[in-house]
């Protein structure tokens, strides 16, 4: 009898600005806050609120590669690529992500600049200068200490591929199938995992993927970014409408896992993954 296929890590993304394009990496150090480079980035408003593709599905459109000296890269169709220094650590001040306070130090004028030219309204870019200490996870879900980046909630998103055929299945079999398939990069994991059964993940507790073992924290309720095209910026239904249908948790309509990692490593692509509980 053929031994049953490990699951192991086919991706890992990284994404320095929020809600910015991001790219792949063959692997990556894990940081308590997320892989190192994530989301240390975020555009804001003249008021200091979070700016993401909620609200300006033109960021699909721009993308980010954070540099070895802890600098970004931007770039978009159309614009001069611009290279955007870390500022200096002083003169923080609160901006606000999904209605709490976090402090951050605004980039230079240049990107802003780049940024408002490119959304065609007056945006800022900041960095999270400290993550050790800027923003913790919600203790809902967090063990005292823990803290998270410029994401959401949680410092890494993983989700399976089987999960995903499994949801484009669903949409090819409804009303608006001309929507589907569906690429994974409408959901903008970190890490992406083959070789397990669709929604395997529902039933994770703790993981081990390379030499880093992840809490799982909770399941990752979607919103309407993963409508967004993110090669076009265009916004359709899907998968919101099927996972209304098929994956609702409560008042979530979730697609992939959050998890928190226990100790720092290296994360590697083709690394197995092992369910520990």
């Amino acid at each position: 009898m053929e031994s049953p296929i490990q699951p192991a890590v086919r991706q890992i993304n990284v994404y320095p600005v929020k809600s910015v394009g991001g790219y792949r990496l063959d692997e990556v150090p894990v940081e308590p806050w997320g892989p190192a480079g994530d989301r240390r980035w975020m555009v804001v408003d003249a008021a200091g609120k979070a700016v993401t593709q909620r609200e300006q599905a033109r960021l699909a459109l721009a993308a980010a590669r954070a540099l070895p000296d802890g600098s970004v890269r931007l770039s978009a169709p159309g614009r001069e690529d611009l290279t955007v220094a870390v500022p200096e650590p002083i003169g923080a001040s609160a901006v606000t992500l999904f209605g709490k306070k976090v402090e951050a130090i605004a980039a230079d004028e240049a990107a802003h600049a780049w940024f408002s030219d490119h959304l065609g309204v007056e945006v800022r870019l900041v960095h999270l200068d400290d993550p050790a200490t800027r923003r913790p996870i919600d203790p809902d879900f967090a063990l005292p200490g823990e803290t998270v980046s410029f994401a959401d909630g949680f410092p890494l998103l993983v989700a399976t591929t089987a999960s995903l055929d499994a949801l484009n299945s669903l949409i090819a079999q409804g009303d608006r199938p001309h929507e589907g398939p569906l690429p994974m990069n409408r959901f903008r994991p970190n890490v992406v995992v083959d070789g397990t059964e669709a929604w395997a993940e529902d039933h994770w507790s703790r993981i081990a993927i390379g030499e880093v073992v992840f809490r799982v924290a909770k399941p990752c309720g979607r919103c309407v970014i993963t409508t967004t095209d993110q090669a076009s910026a265009e916004r359709g239904r899907e998968p919101l409408r099927t996972l209304a249908r098929h994956r609702r948790f409560g008042t979530q309509l979730v697609f992939g896992q959050n998890v928190v990692p226990e100790r720092p490593g290296v994360i590697r692509t083709g690394d197995p993954v092992r369910v520990l509980a």
